[in-house]
């Protein structure tokens, strides 16, 4: 990426890039797409291809549409070195943040969709993409009636929700969490059926059930990770519990947001303690 963008836009000066992240790595989770979006962006700021966003005084700043489609676009490219064939989905995300629909190859940034609080667990089951794509596409050739009503329903879900989340921010209501947890176990059925489930993921879904909670799995499935709606009245000791128990199935879990801004530039005073420690010692 380094090369292509110098050849570009004009040499990258010499630099040492220290990359820090709370990200596990080979879990699903696009580490590898977040990775390339800040190396895109960091190159093609270091070149000059894109200025420098932050004014004097702030913390963060955002770079215009057209420069984050110049970022997305280098970023696909470096997953396209990792993976061979991404959708793209992955580096959208992490360059525009927030939401998206992704339907045909064809990427949607969705406006304002609310910040949602999740607990994301690793079961630790390693899987293949590649042979769960396989199995899907074995299971429709063989079983095509009862497959495509199966995918047309998983469809109607994903328009459901994307219309629940544009809802939310202009008419916040507590009636919205229910509708939503209702689609996540709707979807996780439904991705047993197609052959996507996992005995790790049934198990995560039956202990946050036991609290109250709602759970599908995220990503290619097959084991990897899952993703509960932390409603805003979640009870926090509900939560714990819930987290305490899946540790003890010898998952990991973290409670974080989804929804997040997208590649954002920071100013030294704006960074995490750590990630000052890390640089420092680069």
């Amino acid at each position: 990426m380094c090369l292509a963008i110098s050849a570009k836009y004009g040499d990258v000066p010499s630099v040492d890039v220290a990359v820090w992240s709370e990200l596990p790595t080979g879990a699903g989770l696009g580490s590898s797409a977040a990775y390339a979006v800040c190396l895109a962006a960091a190159l093609l700021h270091a070149c000059g291809a894109i200025p420098c966003p932050l004014q004097d005084g702030e913390a963060t700043a955002r770079w215009t549409e057209e420069e984050m489609t110049l970022i997305n676009s280098w970023a696909f490219q470096g997953e396209r070195v990792i993976h061979g064939h991404p959708s793209g989905v992955d580096n959208a995300v992490g360059t525009w943040g927030g939401a998206l629909r992704y339907q045909s190859g064809k990427i949607t940034p969705l406006k304002r969709v609310p910040t949602l609080r999740i607990l994301l667990t690793n079961t630790k089951v390693p899987r293949s993409t590649k042979v769960l794509v396989a199995g899907v596409k074995e299971k429709i050739l063989k079983f095509p009636a009862i497959m495509n009503p199966v995918l047309d329903s998983i469809d109607a879900i994903s328009q459901e929700c994307q219309s629940v989340l544009e809802a939310m921010p202009a008419n916040p209501s507590p009636e919205h969490y229910p509708v939503l947890e209702e689609l996540f176990d709707i979807n996780q059925h439904h991705l047993n059926v197609i052959g996507v489930g996992h005995p790790s993921l049934d198990r995560l879904c039956r202990v946050t059930a036991s609290h109250g909670l709602h759970s599908k799995l995220t990503g290619a499935g097959g084991g990897g990770c899952g993703i509960t709606l932390l409603p805003p009245d979640a009870a926090p000791l509900a939560v714990e519990a819930a987290k305490r128990d899946l540790c003890a199935c010898g998952f990991e879990c973290w409670e974080t947001d989804i929804g997040a801004p997208g590649v954002t530039l920071h100013s030294s005073s704006a960074l995490k303690a750590e990630v000052l420690r890390v640089l420092s010692e680069s």
